[in-house]
């Protein structure tokens, strides 16, 4: 594993944490937009090197997080009838819903099944032409190139029998909704590499320009998110905003084409809602209508379910940056990864679950309130 080990380096390490400590003269808040960041920024402790006054908020990037509670119940709903076999993720199956989660449903008999890619769906719904199977097609645009081909594939085999449930979601949308927020802090962005390794990075860049906030491109190794930081606070304090690529290694400014046509293809931009957060226009993904015969929300009649949050649970707070996990009255008590009232905390992703396994707690951690 030495190419990791590269980017795990305490001695590089150290250097930056200096150079940041030279660079920067005021305070600066950062979002890291991506979940899979936040876990190496906490589990690593990088926001407590970090110079005083350079804070980092940690942004509504879990894919997992943001699925809305109503349709988690959907698939719930979904999943329960004795004719579907139900595919997703394995981080899914334990997001609670208003009406249960997916182990409930599989603990009381339902065929819920986990597959490591949507074309195993697909090749299950081969195997049993007579039940429905459907995937639960979540995601930010890492996704989306995959669960396009599993569309492709199920429509070049003929197979009336595969639907999928889509809550797909887009980055830069979201980033211009914490912008566009009254209570905004945020100076930088920290933009996740896997998405930009599909999209590229052009999307960012009008964001840049307009409201004058630095975005960089950045890995998930320490060694990548403390350059991304340095990076990212250097402009701040030359008073740039422009969008550069710390993640070069695996990302190209127009991203993966050939991801991108297939996205094109099969899926329409849509207004999405984001849980905890609400709608966010032109912020999803929808099946095209060439490819609605594969809606699994049309075809089994749940698109209306209403849904309610758990009252103690802050989570909209959580993804919004606007509080820590600490903060949650819930945290670590009634709600730990065994016994989780939100997202946040299930999800491999999460900010709860990454400050949870990380040990930390109010009471020797602190609660910090960002508004």
């Amino acid at each position: 594993m030495r190419y990791l080990d590269e980017y795990r380096d305490p001695v590089l390490a150290r250097r930056l944490l200096a150079e940041l400590g030279e660079v920067a003269t005021r305070p600066w808040t950062i979002m890291e937009v991506c979940g899979g960041q936040t876990h190496t920024i906490v589990r690593q402790g990088i926001d407590e090197l970090l110079p005083a006054g350079i804070r980092m908020i940690h942004g509504p990037g879990c894919p997992v997080c943001v699925t809305p509670l109503a349709m988690v119940d959907r698939a719930v709903a979904i999943a329960a009838r004795p004719d579907v076999i139900f595919t997703s993720y394995g981080d899914m199956l334990r997001v609670p819903g208003s009406i249960g989660d997916l182990v409930g449903v599989k603990a009381r008999g339902g065929d819920v099944r986990v597959v490591y890619s949507p074309l195993d769906a697909v090749r299950i719904a081969e195997a049993n032409p007579q039940r429905q199977v459907v995937f639960f097609a979540v995601g930010f645009e890492t996704t989306a190139p995959a669960n396009a081909m599993a569309v492709l594939h199920a429509e070049a085999r003929g197979l009336a029998n595969f639907s999928v449930l889509v809550s797909h979601v887009l980055v830069p949308p979201a980033i211009t909704a914490i912008l566009d927020a009254p209570d905004n802090e945020v100076r930088g962005f920290l933009a996740a590499g896997h998405v930009c390794a599909v999209m590229g990075y052009t999307e960012y860049e009008p964001i840049a320009a307009r409201y004058r906030v630095p975005i960089v491109v950045t890995g998930f190794e320490p060694l990548d998110l403390i350059e991304g930081i340095l990076m990212t606070v250097r402009q701040l304090e030359q008073g740039r905003a422009e969008v550069q690529n710390q993640y070069a290694r695996a990302v190209r400014r127009t991203g993966n084409t050939a991801a991108q046509d297939a996205i094109r293809q099969v899926f329409t931009v849509t207004a999405r809602t984001w849980r905890g957060i609400g709608e966010i226009p032109a912020s999803g993904l929808a099946l095209a209508p060439l490819y609605a015969g594969y809606d699994a929300e049309q075809r089994f009649a749940v698109d209306q379910l209403g849904t309610g949050e758990h009252p103690a649970c802050i989570a909209g707070h959580i993804l919004r940056g606007t509080r820590l996990p600490t903060d949650c009255a819930a945290y670590g008590t009634d709600c730990t990864p065994r016994t989780p009232l939100g997202a946040p905390m299930v999800s491999a992703e999460g900010t709860c679950a990454a400050f949870f396994s990380a040990g930390r707690r109010p009471a020797t951690g602190g609660s910090r309130r960002w508004n």
